[in-house]
């Protein structure tokens, strides 16, 4: 799909798809902004198509690409967490996860097997990503407000 004014022509376009990060409100500032980057680092392996081009700038320096759209970050307390979670599993989105182990282990491996060894429904959230279709995001993200 076309960027909005990729071209400079025309009226801004819808995307098809949506990201949507969603953050526990009672976390510390620092948490939340490290479990966003996080989790949109997740996402980003989504499908070849989430993210975009690289960048270069007129003097030939080259930038890393980034996501193709918008990012769009929400914040809810525990139950609401679970209940995007619920909807995001039971539509088959694609999800990137943080539960609270992630600030008591000290390496991947030991947070993978902390998130392994709960049930999905018992998990203890502090933040989850979305990607897919426009129409299934927001329904997931249905009552969640916008971070800000």
């Amino acid at each position: 799909m076309t960027p909005p004014r990729a071209t400079g022509e025309g009226p801004p376009r819808r995307y098809d798809t949506k990201i949507a990060v969603i953050v526990r409100d009672d976390l510390a500032d620092w948490q939340k902004l490290h479990v966003t980057a996080r989790l949109s680092s997740g996402i980003a392996h989504a499908t070849d198509q989430v993210v975009g081009g690289t960048y270069e700038d007129a003097s030939g320096n080259t930038y890393l690409p980034m996501f193709r759209g918008p990012v769009l970050v929400y914040t809810g307390y525990s139950p609401a967490l679970t209940r995007a979670h619920t909807r995001a599993l039971a539509r088959g989105l694609t999800t990137a996860l943080c539960t609270e182990e992630l600030f008591t282990t000290d390496n991947e491996d030991d947070h993978r097997a902390a998130v392994r060894a709960v049930a999905a429904e018992d998990l203890r959230l502090v933040g989850l990503a979305v990607y897919g279709p426009r129409s299934a995001v927001v329904k997931v993200t249905k009552g969640l407000k916008l971070h800000g």
